[in-house]
């Protein structure tokens, strides 16, 4: 079935017989339901839904659906999210130097696999400009200095606004996004090179070394103002031994943060991630 989906996501107060209530309003305007996930937080007193229909069939108009979304969270006193699969969302790559997850990324875009537009890939370093044309993105490279770090991050944020971006993913973006940028722009994604919470900040693969660990891993998550600390989407691990050296740990672990990061942007891109309490409900 490749048909175009509604996709609804609800988080509302607890209380019997929400799931009945929601299938049942889904299927009171026609609609066929392909996918239904829910999670109860009962520390929290809180109910998690994700529901997907066919859009094929669906009483309700395109644009009167999201209207009578929003009056069914207001019954529910609930938050709603609304989203069509057929409308890609426009994405923004930050990177640096290194090569490895944007190479991976927009092969995946351009295969399909990652159901997004890649608008803008934007770089504090010029490097990898020739490897973005040969994908046909706009590559716009932004150098920051301590010094001009406030004025890279208002042209980044302009940039983001031109070109209509709805997430941005730091693919290997070695600078740290201010809380006045985040404030602004709050969907960013990010890839750390270490299975977090173990080794946050700075050369984690050199502190893993040190410690002699059997393990190593990378993470996906939602980027906060506080450091690799933002809500977890997605990890990955891989056996280490006591023969390989910090190179080799490396090596290793690129292919711990191509396949984090890729799986967890698919994820949030067929919004199958739900955010509350400072962490993730992911519906995969």
């Amino acid at each position: 079935m490749n048909g175009s989906t509604v996709i609804l996501q609800l988080i509302c107060p607890d209380r019997s017989a929400l799931v009945s209530e929601l299938a049942g309003w889904v299927a009171a305007n026609g609609g066929n339901i392909r996918h239904a996930d829910h999670h109860t937080d009962s520390g929290a007193g809180l109910f998690l839904s994700r529901i997907e229909w066919e859009l094929d069939g669906f009483g309700l108009p395109r644009h009167a659906i999201e209207p009578a979304v929003s009056a069914l969270a207001e019954r529910l006193g609930g938050e709603a999210q609304l989203h069509f699969s057929d409308e890609l969302p426009r994405v923004a790559i930050f990177v640096s130097k290194q090569s490895h997850c944007l190479l991976d990324l927009l092969w995946r875009s351009r295969s399909g696999e990652l159901p997004m537009e890649v608008a803008l890939v934007i770089s504090n370093h010029p490097d990898l400009e020739p490897l973005c044309g040969d994908f046909g993105g706009r590559f716009v490279h932004v150098p920051v200095t301590p010094a001009t770090k406030r004025d890279a991050e208002n042209r980044i944020l302009d940039l983001l606004e031109e070109h209509s971006i709805e997430l941005a993913v730091l693919a290997k973006y070695m600078q740290v996004l201010s809380g006045d940028f985040l404030e602004r722009f709050s969907q960013v994604i990010n890839i750390h090179h270490s299975f977090l919470p173990a080794f946050k900040g700075a050369q984690p693969y050199h502190r893993a070394w040190d410690r002699g660990v059997k393990l190593i891993g990378a993470t996906a998550h939602y980027v906060t103002e506080d450091l690799d600390d933002g809500p977890i989407i997605e990890q990955a691990t891989l056996s280490v031994s006591h023969r390989d050296e910090v190179e080799d740990l490396i090596r290793k672990g690129r292919d711990t943060e191509r396949l984090a990061l890729a799986r967890a942007l698919r994820l949030h891109l067929c919004r199958q991630v739900m955010v509350y309490r400072g962490r993730t409900a992911v519906f995969a």
